[in-house]
């Protein structure tokens, strides 16, 4: 099915202006339905059916990996599957999907390439939390102002684990992240859970946030599933930061320029 809709959303002054200072933006009701439906069925059949997943990268949750917990199906310890938007058809159509790319030009420019995609999952009662951490801070891409959606493929609530951030805090540059069990964290002594908001997303929606952004997602607690996939972006002119050239990055629209990301 392809996923199509009739027009692109177009962000207010205020939606603009309430990204630039709290560092995310939710917005509802970015496809339809029928798509959303069948992006979950194409789902369900990488991790509970026959479709090859040769070509992904597939993470699965520790606790699951070390032999601490035991699940019914192997799918219900995936905890991130990497390359659906360069491997399959649906999924490539909602990276470039006009209502998403043309938010994210909204924010980036016209000029834009997709620094990575990872479907994060959090299956019922096992999806494990992830830490407070930026985004950037791992990433070997300058300047740190990518943007990414947080696409929901079931809803996202307080309970099986939306996102929660710190508003505002993508202004204060990255912050010191230190190692622990299974996580890159932001250093406890750096913040206040209290000054977390949670963020619910209704599935078909995303949530926009830039790549400075402390934020964080609880275990799952409940019987639902909270599967989501982070679709994130770069302006064209960005930079790579480590030695060499660096990969070659999914081009999505407008130009590419010498001497930035491939």
């Amino acid at each position: 099915m392809a996923i199509t809709e009739t027009s692109c959303i177009q962000l207010t002054d205020d939606q603009l202006g309430a990204y630039y200072r709290d560092g995310f933006l939710v917005v509802e009701n970015l496809v339809s339905p029928e798509a959303l439906e069948a992006l979950r069925d194409r789902l369900r059949e990488y991790t509970h059916g026959d479709r090859p997943t040769d070509a992904l990268r597939i993470q699965v949750e520790p606790r699951v990996q070390r032999g601490e917990l035991e699940v019914d199906h192997p799918g219900d310890g995936i905890r991130k599957i990497d390359g659906l938007v360069e491997g399959d058809d649906l999924f490539r159509k909602l990276g470039t999907h006009d209502n998403i790319v043309g938010i994210i030009e909204q924010i980036l420019g016209p000029d834009i390439k997709m620094f990575r995609n990872a479907l994060l999952l959090k299956p019922p009662e096992v999806g494990s939390q992830k830490g407070m951490h930026q985004d950037s801070p791992y990433w070997s891409v300058a300047p740190m102002d990518l943007c990414s959606c947080w696409f929901a493929l079931d809803d996202a609530t307080e309970v099986n684990g939306c996102m929660g951030a710190i508003p505002g805090w993508h202004n204060r540059g990255p912050l010191p992240h230190v190692r622990v069990t299974d996580d890159f964290v932001v250093d406890e002594s750096s913040y206040s859970f209290d000054d977390m908001v949670l963020s619910p997303v209704s599935a078909g929606g995303g949530l926009f946030f830039h790549s400075l952004l402390p934020h964080y997602t609880a275990p799952n607690r409940s019987d639902k599933w909270r599967r989501a996939i982070a679709l994130s972006y770069m302006s064209s002119r960005s930079r790579y930061t480590k030695e060499g050239d660096g990969p070659e990055y999914f081009h999505v629209r407008g130009k590419t320029y010498p001497g930035c990301v491939r």
